[in-house]
């Protein structure tokens, strides 16, 4: 469903292109082309017929655009987190005491000294 309505936006996008590039704002528009004055569509009647199917088009636009919104799909069950909300998870702490790796030497003196083991014998 989403797929359709998103291939609609597509296509009502491009018209609309087109007919804003046809209309022309000084009143020409698309009957300013032809010479004939016994056209079936007067200059007056093409802004209107250009001006209508440009609001017709833009409503319809905004139409599909909210019904896609409520389209769109969304995964059923288990929610999956994003790649940003994963990486913020395993982010370390900023405000927590930073953790020193232990030394050889630091655990050497934990056991007994060379001098205290000397004074027992």
């Amino acid at each position: 469903m989403y797929l359709v309505i998103s291939v609609l936006i597509f296509i009502i996008c491009v018209l609309l292109i087109l007919i804003v590039l046809v209309q022309n704002s000084k009143g020409g528009g698309l009957a300013a082309n032809f010479s004939s004055s016994n056209q079936i569509m007067g200059v007056r009647k093409t802004t209107d017929f250009l001006e209508k199917a440009t609001w017709i088009l833009g409503g319809a636009m905004m139409f599909l655009s909210v019904v896609g919104s409520f389209a769109i799909p969304r995964s059923s069950g288990v929610q999956e987190s994003s790649a940003i909300e994963q990486q913020i998870q395993r982010a370390a702490d900023p405000s927590a005491m930073p953790v020193f790796p232990v030394t050889p030497a630091a655990t050497q003196e934990t056991e007994t000294t060379p001098a205290q083991g000397d004074s027992a014998q």
